[in-house]
């Protein structure tokens, strides 16, 4: 792999020169430019997940304060205009051309974007640079935990994400609850995450984004990986589509000392389980 694209992918700062909520990064899983929305630059989050890269200790503080959504177009806006110059910029220097294809804007940042109450208004924004640049190819993807699927506001902004080219990419990490409690640190439980899972993806295919690493030097347990693949097939069978499992390990520096990644060929043995359920899996080792 070519250096300047490992350093990219093994980078994803969420802060881009003056800009607040509007970010470039190279994307393993997008294979291109992902123009990143960051509805939560004071990182609150439902989740605080033992491999994520935002040290949240360290960032705890600061009070809620609204999301200025004309800054947020207005940095879109300038960001989707100017993107081929993004490739003379030292970050982005020497990244193969067909890396520099733009292929999403996604919401995802510091923390999870449902929590948001700006998240509706992101997503009409998006839809509408989007359509103002001709971008018909160009994906809204919503990368989220699952945790706030539910919400009314949420199901009806996804609506709107359906009618432009969307895409959500939602976690999915455990098959039990104790290794959920332990990976994720969530203060919800896994069946709550489960039923909005199966609740959004009877409304149109979604994409499984699973990480699976190493605690304090081990691997998922076998009977864990047993349960997830169980609980994508629970899923299956309640009316769920699945267009996509992202199989994927630790590739950035995580918060915690105790996290490290998989191997591919450990990566490569849970995708041989997932398989059988007849859905397409990609790896990222």
């Amino acid at each position: 792999m070519l250096e300047p694209l490992k350093s990219a992918f093994a980078s994803h700062p969420r802060r881009w020169r003056e800009f607040q909520y509007v970010y470039p990064v190279i994307s393993r899983r997008s294979q291109g430019l992902s123009i990143g929305i960051n509805l939560c630059p004071t990182a609150s989050c439902s989740f605080h997940c033992t491999y994520c890269s935002v040290d949240r200790a360290s960032r705890a503080p600061a009070e809620e304060t609204p999301v200025d959504v004309a800054r947020l177009e207005a940095e879109l806006r300038h960001l989707v205009a100017t993107r081929a110059q993004l490739f003379d910029e030292p970050e982005f220097r020497g990244i193969p051309p067909a890396f520099q294809r733009l292929n999403d804007f996604a919401f995802s940042g510091d923390g999870e974007p449902t929590l948001s109450p700006a998240f509706p208004a992101a997503v009409q924004i998006a839809a509408a640079v989007r359509h103002h640049y001709g971008l018909a190819d160009v994906k809204l993807v919503l990368i989220t935990n699952a945790s706030g699927l539910a919400q009314p506001a949420v199901v009806a902004a996804l609506r709107i994400l359906d009618q432009h080219n969307g895409q959500i990419w939602a976690k999915l990490d455990a098959g039990t609850e104790e290794y959920f409690r332990q990976v994720n640190r969530a203060g919800l439980s896994l069946q709550q995450i489960l039923d909005n899972l199966l609740a959004t993806a009877r409304v149109r295919p979604i994409v499984l984004q699973s990480m699976f690493l190493r605690l304090h030097g081990q691997p998922p347990p076998p009977a864990e990986i047993a349960a997830y693949v169980e609980r994508v097939r629970g899923l299956l069978d309640g009316g769920g589509r699945i267009a996509l499992v992202q199989l994927y390990t630790v590739a950035r520096h995580a918060a915690e000392a105790f996290v490290a990644p998989l191997s591919a060929a450990e990566l490569g043995l849970i995708a041989d389980m997932v398989r059988p359920l007849g859905i397409p899996v990609a790896v990222f080792p």
